[in-house]
C-alpha cells in the first residue's frame, strides 16, 4: 500500500507553526485580553460560570465525548472505518499516540503555569491581580495552572491526526484539520464566556498541539528512513 499523496514537509510544517506562534504574540501584545474578558464579566463575576449549557454540555459532556472519541480511534486500529481504512495500522496507532502526548504536552504547560483564569481576577470579584502568563515564576494571587486552554486542548490534540491522514487521505486530513480548529476554538469561546480562560490561552494550546503533533509525526518519519536505511 502506497501514499497518495506528499506528506508535509518540515518547511510548511515551519511555516504554520511560525504563523500561528506569530498570531498568538501579536494577541499578547495587544493586550485583548483582559478587555475581551470585560465582554462577559463584570466584579460580580461572570454571569454564566455556572449556566447549565455552558457547564454541563458544552464542558462537561464535550470532554466525555472527546475520551469517546479517542477509545473509538484506538477500536480503528485494528478494526478501521472510513478513510482511516486507506492507513497503515502503525500509522493509525502512531496517530492515537500522537494524540495523547499533545494532551499531554498542554497539561504538563499547565500544571507549571501560575497564571490564574479569568474569574480569579480581582476584576471579577476573585483574589488575583493579572500578571502575565509570560513571566513564569511570578504568582499572581490565584490558584494558578490555568494556561493554556485544557479543554480546548481535548479539540486540538487531534490536530496531529492531519499529518497521519495526508499522504493517505488527504481530503479527509483537510476535513480533519479544520474540524479540529472549529472546535478547538468552540471549547475555547465556552470556557471563555465562563471566564476560566483568556483568548490567548485558547491561541496557545492550539500551538502547542500543532506543534506537539506535528514534532512526534516527523521524529516517526525520521525513525522510520534510518530503519529502512538499515
Amino acid at each position: 500500500m502506497n501514499p497518495i499523496a506528499e506528506p508535509l514537509t518540515l518547511a510548511h510544517f515551519l511555516l504554520v507553526s511560525l504563523g500561528v506562534f506569530a498570531l498568538a504574540v501579536a494577541w499578547d501584545a495587544s493586550g485583548l485580553d483582559l478587555a475581551l474578558a470585560r465582554w462577559f464579566g463584570d466584579s460580580q463575576g461572570f454571569a454564566l460560570t455556572s449556566n447549565w449549557w455552558l457547564r454541563k454540555l458544552l464542558h462537561n459532556d464535550a470532554r466525555r465525548l472527546s475520551w469517546v472519541l479517542l477509545f473509538g480511534m484506538m477500536l480503528m486500529i485494528w478494526w478501521p472505518l472510513g478513510p482511516w481504512r486507506a492507513l497503515p495500522r502503525a500509522d493509525r496507532l502512531w496517530l492515537v499516540v500522537g494524540a495523547l502526548l499533545a494532551a499531554l504536552a498542554v497539561q504538563l504547560a499547565k500544571r507549571a503555569s501560575q497564571t490564574s483564569c479569568p474569574w480569579s481576577l480581582t476584576e471579577f470579584g476573585g483574589t488575583a491581580a493579572y500578571v502575565s502568563h509570560w513571566r513564569w515564576g511570578v504568582r499572581d494571587g490565584g490558584g494558578g495552572h490555568c494556561f493554556p486552554a485544557g479543554h480546548a486542548s481535548t479539540a486540538f490534540a487531534y490536530l496531529g491526526g492531519y499529518f497521519w491522514l495526508r499522504p493517505w487521505a488527504p481530503r479527509a486530513a483537510r476535513i480533519w484539520l479544520w474540524v479540529t480548529v472549529l472546535a478547538g476554538l468552540g471549547f475555547g469561546l465556552v470556557q471563555m464566556v465562563r471566564g476560566a480562560h483568556y483568548f490567548s490561552h485558547v491561541l496557545w494550546a492550539g500551538w502547542v498541539c500543532w506543534v506537539a503533533g506535528g514534532l512526534f509525526w516527523l521524529a516517526m518519519q525520521a525513525l522510520r528512513r534510518r530503519r529502512a536505511r538499515g
